[in-house]
């Protein structure tokens, strides 16, 4: 037995990284796979990479939660996959609203720390984010009420309608880029997403928390 799903990746300006997502989904034994890029106005070769590897693009206001919505909208699959375009998913990775271990693409013993933090956030706060992948069927994202329409944040938004006690960590990892952390401070960095976090639950507007966010 098949199954179908639809992968939805949000993109803006994302050439540099976007191939080798594509390439890591490749096929899957036992999944039918379709691929929807949905971009926010990049002005590099995004789109024209998305389309050389057979994905279907799809173009939205930028802001990741109203280009997840618009990607999820414009699919058909019974099974969504929502994928960043700087994430690589492992072997492994067919199962309902589950999310990946984080593992970044850097030999610096201070990654391995950032991923253990970000492993007990998921697993004891059930807040997994974005560059961890999110799989889950269409129907259930239909009766959450899919992704609000926030420039930030709308991974953690979602998961929290999920619920901790329904998300499953999957036994496979999702390598993501650890550009951010390089550029901006290994400790610096999860320190601005702390603080990000923690003024989003104080019910700091969406907008506001995205000047700190960067």
């Amino acid at each position: 037995m098949t199954t179908e799903l639809d992968v939805v990746i949000p993109t803006l300006n994302a050439a540099a990284s976007l191939a080798r997502t594509l390439a890591a989904l490749g096929p899957q034994a036992g999944l039918s796979l379709r691929v929807t890029v949905c971009d926010g106005g990049s002005r590099d070769a995004t789109q024209s990479i998305a389309r050389e590897a057979g994905a279907r693009v799809v173009t939205a206001p930028a802001g990741r939660g109203q280009q997840l919505a618009a990607g999820a909208e414009a699919s058909q699959a019974p099974w969504l996959f929502f994928l960043h375009a700087d994430s690589q998913p492992g072997d492994g990775w067919a199962a309902a609203i589950a999310y990946f271990r984080l593992r970044l693409d850097s030999p610096d013993p201070r990654a391995r720390r950032v991923e253990r933090v970000v492993g007990w956030r998921s697993r004891a706060l059930g807040l997994p984010y974005g560059d961890q992948g999110l799989i889950l069927s269409r129907a259930f994202y239909r009766r959450l009420g899919g992704f609000a329409a926030l420039p930030l944040m709308e991974d953690v938004e979602l998961v929290r309608r999920i619920g901790r006690r329904r998300l499953v960590p999957l036994s496979a990892d999702m390598m993501t880029s650890a550009r951010r952390y390089e550029r901006d401070g290994w400790l610096l960095r999860p320190l601005r997403n702390l603080s990000c976090l923690a003024l989003y639950f104080a019910g700091v507007p969406v907008h506001a928390i995205r000047r700190l966010y960067g």
